[in-house]
């Protein structure tokens, strides 16, 4: 009975060591995610500094500055 059971505990183990080694992203993964990071922050940039969103930030900043306590 304790040879089968530590032949079921050591196939556990090995099982649980091959799923642990897929878990992560592969190089062209990563490569992917920070390229469209990139974009994404590239667009927003863009955004933010039109002329129609910077003016409405400086507004918004404007008002809590004048703001009374």
């Amino acid at each position: 009975m304790y040879k089968a059971v530590r032949a079921r505990m050591r196939a556990l183990v090995c099982r649980a060591r091959a799923a642990r080694r897929d878990a992560g992203m592969v190089t062209s993964e990563y490569a992917m995610g920070i390229i469209a990071a990139v974009a994404f922050a590239a667009v927003l940039y863009k955004v933010v500094t039109s002329g129609a969103v910077s003016a409405e930030l400086q507004g918004i900043v404007k008002q809590a500055l004048d703001a009374r306590m």
